[in-house]
């Protein structure tokens, strides 16, 4: 009985083979997709839900570590010079010291480890394998939010506000991430 291995990639494409006009384009492309994300989302004090985290973890898969990195850092940084492409159209430093300064840190961080394991072969030809890597950035996010929450709000209540009620969420949009990485896989497999 043998192993098929599958070759470890640079993410779901391979944009290391692409010029820097084009992945410039891609991380363009990349921010883009992210600000939309954004737009999706529940209002919730002090931290709103959004489609963020799945947005991130996705870059970080099909990018790769290294260019998933750059878009989620180019997205932060578009909202730094006041573009209104955070939750609830936010912008300029005021989020990178409030409440939710511990889960935008997060983010890059997020889509590296993404992007990273992606790379190294958990990507939708193993959906369980991938569940777990997302929900695990999730978990990460999470736990760096807390951790900032933590400091203006203390452990506890930063545990209520800024943790337990977004659980549910990253379990979701982890299976929904690895379910579209499946499917992706599947479809990337059957045009060979």
């Amino acid at each position: 009985m043998t192993a098929q291995v599958r070759a470890a990639t640079p993410g779901f494409f391979d944009l290391s083979t692409k010029s820097y006009v084009q992945q410039a384009m891609f991380v363009m492309a990349g921010t883009m997709v992210l600000a939309l994300a954004s737009k999706i989302s529940v209002p919730m004090i002090p931290v709103p839900i959004t489609m963020q985290t799945f947005a991130v973890t996705m870059v970080g898969a099909l990018y790769g570590w290294r260019l998933g990195t750059l878009t989620v850092l180019a997205w932060l940084g578009e909202a730094m010079l006041g573009l209104p492409v955070l939750a609830g159209a936010s912008s300029g430093l005021a989020p990178f010291v409030g409440p939710t300064a511990g889960y935008l840190v997060s983010f890059p961080i997020m889509a590296a480890l993404v992007g990273f394991l992606t790379q190294k072969g958990i990507n939708g030809h193993r959906p369980v394998a991938g569940l777990l890597l997302h929900l695990a950035a999730n978990a990460l996010g999470l736990t760096l939010g807390w951790l900032w929450l933590s400091g203006l709000l203390g452990a506890e209540k930063a545990w209520i506000a800024g943790v337990a009620p977004f659980i549910l969420g990253a379990v979701l949009k982890s299976a929904l991430a690895a379910a579209v990485l499946k499917v992706i896989a599947l479809r990337t497999e059957s045009a060979k």
